[in-house]
């Protein structure tokens, strides 16, 4: 696998653990309004904003059971964004599942979801797309499917299912079991040469 296509392994555990910091902040929540559904015991919320620290939530639409985040699960969806330290994501729809005021564990789903991180120090920029993402920051696992792609740099990996594994710094790409699309590997040499220039005499 290409090097470059490696950052965004590299990026991942500091996204994890921006996360992990600023989900010890205080919650805020803002909506352009708010219902309750007795039956279903779902709190509903339209035109939302979630933000901790430098993790911000917009979406057309916001359910959960409950708001202490102690325990809840959080589904949005419409034009979800979702913008971290390091890094933007815009999707269909998400699900996200909060213990001890921490973010556990998330799914997203886009056709496509994209995400953008950037790297430290840098303004380069690793870009993502997949249908699916599930992320469990307990087990430092994220697993990508439908579809999924990574660019960084010009280079390419796409396949129907990409898992990394943070803790062990470990990437796992298969192709679909179906026996179609294959792992994909796409790599541009930096160094690419430049035609001659020649001056033209003048008349």
């Amino acid at each position: 696998m290409s090097t470059r296509l490696l950052l965004l392994l590299v990026l991942l555990p500091g996204f994890a653990a921006a996360q992990t910091s600023d989900l010890r902040l205080p919650i805020t929540l803002a909506a352009d309004s708010t219902d309750y559904d007795g039956k279903s015991s779902m709190m509903m919320f339209h035109g939302l904003r979630l933000s901790q620290g430098t993790t911000n939530i917009e979406a057309d639409e916001g359910r959960a059971s409950k708001i202490d985040f102690e325990d809840s699960v959080w589904h949005f969806t419409g034009n979800v964004v979702i913008d971290v330290e390091a890094g933007h994501i815009e999707s269909e729809s998400a699900e996200l599942r909060f213990t001890d005021t921490q973010l556990r564990f998330a799914i997203i789903e886009g056709s496509p979801a994209t995400f953008e991180l950037r790297r430290p120090g840098s303004e380069e920029t690793t870009y993502a797309q997949a249908g699916k993402l599930k992320y469990d920051l307990t087990a430092g696992i994220v697993e990508f499917s439908d579809d999924a792609i990574i660019t960084e740099g010009g280079n390419q990996i796409s396949s129907s299912f990409l898992m990394y594994n943070i803790t062990e710094q470990r990437i796992n790409a298969q192709s679909s079991a179906d026996g179609g699309e294959k792992v994909k590997i796409t790599v541009i040499p930096e160094a690419v040469a430049k035609p001659e220039v020649t001056e033209e005499e003048n008349p």
